[in-house]
């Protein structure tokens, strides 16, 4: 499922593999391997692929609708 997310915002961003690699320092053939899903992303890479795509990852409670990004918790101590 990562996999696809990663195609869609690198795709909708107008990069291609080899753009998304030269930005982020993810060599193409892994970045395809992410797209593919044979190999999994570790969060920071997800981080620096949305980031470089401007995507920012949210969470959303279900219930509160209260929502909270990595960038806000790297700003707050909790």
């Amino acid at each position: 499922m990562i996999g696809q997310i990663l195609r869609y915002m690198r795709k909708q961003s107008g990069f291609n593999q080899c753009e998304i690699g030269k930005k982020t320092g993810i060599a193409r053939n892994t970045i395809s391997q992410y797209e593919t899903g044979t190999i999994q992303p570790v969060f920071e890479t997800i981080e620096k692929i949305a980031e470089t795509c401007n995507y920012e990852i949210l969470f959303q409670n279900k219930k509160t609708k209260q929502y909270i990004t990595s960038e806000s918790i790297r700003r707050k101590d909790i």
